[in-house]
């Protein structure tokens, strides 16, 4: 990072200005080669399929480093979204399809996408998606309105996930959707523009907005089998949000190291900023909800290698929560201590805003994982004994202590 990444930061912002949304910055090309040779490659992938044989626990660390810079993770080939797209496609493509896309995401040759958002309806539910996938002999035929999908205007981009419903009558409605990949080039598949995202024309992620009008694949590119789509999406969006939030808190540590040499570079009013109490808050502050939402998230990874994914999942729509929002206010009072610097891309604030904010969207709003750790946590309360847990009805001469091993146990796995 130190050597490579940091002193070609303003150089990776200026080529990707130029070459805009169409485009890449070709720093990242030399820079890739290096971190290859390096063996600093495919670390979040297990050993299994071929990555560095982390756990999440061991990649949350490095993931944070990368994090720190928005160029880093695809020089390390460590961004989305190729990390959740090579997962999908080592575990549930065919060996045709592996040897023609996989190897070439591995080797950090081509980038992908991820089609499953949609303008038209409320994609926060992804039940309510529209877009279809219909069988017709040995193809299959594909229909839909696409937007936030990532990656498509990169040049380099050669294959797509894309969930549509493959039996929209299905009583049940998390086994009507399918993913199948679509190759960028195939007739039918049009990028209409490249999204703007607080006026970055594609610049963070490039995020597109695609049509699909009679589009055909072989029914190979079908993945793990019709109606599996929602179970593929949640298997894939776990290890994403973690992702994101290791990154966020590398971020957030960024921005609060800016603050801090700001704050004692800069002397309004003949007082140094560093000693105004405003300033001393927001450090101390940031320092507090950075080192919260660090632990929170390495519990979050702790929980998906011993419980899995789908335990881990309150642990995951927490950090999911906090990890955002955090970021988001550490960066807003970063850039408050630039002044007007701050909202310029001088310093990386305003672009390292922009990527916060959108993340408290991306993968499930808010509101969506707030619910869910609300259903999680009323589940977990009705299926136990009041006497258990210390609730209204337990006996108020219960050993407190006893309750609370009992809870921490059951809960937490702590003896």
């Amino acid at each position: 990072m130190a050597a490579f990444i940091y002193p070609n930061e303003t150089l990776f912002l200026e080529q990707t200005e130029l070459a805009g949304p169409y485009g890449h910055a070709a720093i990242t090309d030399d820079l890739k080669l290096k971190a290859r040779s390096a063996g600093l490659w495919n670390l979040f992938l297990p050993g299994e399929l071929g990555g560095a044989g982390l756990t999440n626990l061991e990649y949350a660390p490095l993931c944070e480093i990368m994090g720190r810079s928005l160029m880093a993770p695809e020089v390390f080939n460590c961004s989305a979204p190729d990390t959740g797209n090579i997962e999908v496609i080592a575990r549930y493509g065919s060996a045709e399809c592996k040897a023609r896309w996989l190897e070439p995401l591995l080797a950090g040759m081509i980038r992908s996408a991820f089609a499953m958002t949609e303008p038209n309806v409320a994609s926060s539910d992804a039940t309510n998606i529209e877009s279809s996938i219909r069988r017709d002999g040995d193809e299959y035929v594909i229909d839909g309105h696409k937007w936030f999908t990532t990656g498509a205007t990169d040049p380099r981009c050669e294959i797509m996930i894309f969930m549509g419903k493959s039996a929209p009558g299905a009583p049940d409605r998390h086994r009507q959707q399918s993913m199948i990949l679509v190759p960028t080039n195939t007739p039918g598949v049009k990028v209409v523009r490249p999204l703007p995202i607080f006026g970055y024309l594609g610049t963070l992620d490039k995020a597109s907005e695609v049509i699909f009008d009679n589009v055909r694949v072989p029914v190979t590119n079908m993945l793990l089998g019709e109606g599996r789509g929602f179970e593929i999406a949640q298997g894939r969006l776990g290890p994403g949000r973690i992702h994101h939030c290791m990154r966020l808190i590398g971020l957030a540590e960024r921005a609060l190291e800016r603050m801090c040499r700001r704050a004692d570079a800069r002397s309004p009013f003949g007082k140094p900023l560093a000693t105004q109490a405003t300033t001393l808050e927001r450090i101390a502050e940031s320092r507090i909800m950075i080192e919260q939402a660090r632990l929170l998230t390495l519990k979050a990874a702790w929980a998906m290698d011993t419980k899995g994914n789908k335990l881990a999942r309150t642990e995951i729509a927490m950090i999911k929560v906090v990890a955002p929002s955090m970021a988001c206010q550490v960066i807003d009072w970063a850039i408050q201590a630039f002044g007007g610097a701050g909202v310029t891309d001088d310093f990386g604030l305003a672009s390292a805003y922009v990527t916060a904010r959108y993340l408290r969207l991306a993968d499930g709003p808010d509101e969506v994982h707030r619910n869910q750790i609300g259903r999680l946590e009323l589940a977990w309360y009705r299926s136990q004994p009041a006497e258990r847990t210390g609730g209204a009805s337990a006996p108020l001469a219960a050993s407190a202590a006893s309750r609370a091993g009992r809870l921490a146990s059951q809960r937490f796995g702590i003896d």
